[in-house]
């Protein structure tokens, strides 16, 4: 075999195994994207994960208020969230802009113009949103490494003047505004990362 066709054989596995990253099972998936929630709503929350293909799937039906989303088997590390169902809206509508190949400012002035417009609705009251990070979980422990909660509250088109909140992040843990006055105004609580592994 010529040189040149090793090197394209390498190419083609290289590029074959870095495209194709496998999703774990179902409920490992479910197991981790949980991590997100309060411990009393895991049990009955809603769980988006990822098929053999890599498409986006319901895992799991709901029996509460929480959607989940799982991991995905294509990014470094881990990175899930939980939200209210109210929230369902906003966030599949950013989904699919997303699978589009909108930017995250297309994506915003887009949302923006659908909530203003009435054809995408924002919860009436504020919705929260979980997110969880880690570095790595192990399948066989159930632990994560470096594990890291954070919540943002959505409260659609809310200010400093409406809320008492300052716009900008003052210490850590301490609450504060972001994107005040948009449909995607948010309060950030944030609290200290802990220490590296």
């Amino acid at each position: 075999m010529s040189l040149m066709k090793v090197y394209i054989l390498l190419l083609v596995t290289v590029v074959l195994q870095t495209g194709c990253a496998q999703s774990p099972s179902p409920e490992d998936q479910i197991k981790v994207a949980v991590l997100a929630a309060p411990a009393g709503l895991r049990d009955g929350a809603m769980v988006y994960g990822y098929d053999a293909k890599g498409q986006l799937v319901v895992l799991r039906k709901g029996t509460n208020q929480l959607i989940c989303l799982g991991d995905d088997p294509k990014q470094d590390g881990i990175s899930v969230s939980c939200y209210h169902t109210d929230l369902e809206p906003f966030m599949a509508r950013g989904r699919v802009l997303k699978a589009e190949g909108k930017s995250f400012q297309e994506i915003f002035d887009m949302r923006e113009t659908e909530v203003k417009a009435g054809k995408l609705n924002m919860p009436k009251s504020p919705s929260t949103l979980y997110v969880y990070t880690a570095d790595g979980w192990d399948p066989a422990t159930g632990e994560t490494k470096n594990g890291y909660l954070r919540f943002v509250i959505y409260i659609a088109y809310a200010t400093s003047e409406t809320t008492g909140l300052p716009n900008k992040p003052t210490a850590a843990g301490d609450p504060w505004i972001m994107d005040p006055g948009t449909h995607r105004a948010h309060i950030m609580i944030s609290p200290a990362p802990p220490k590296k592994n």
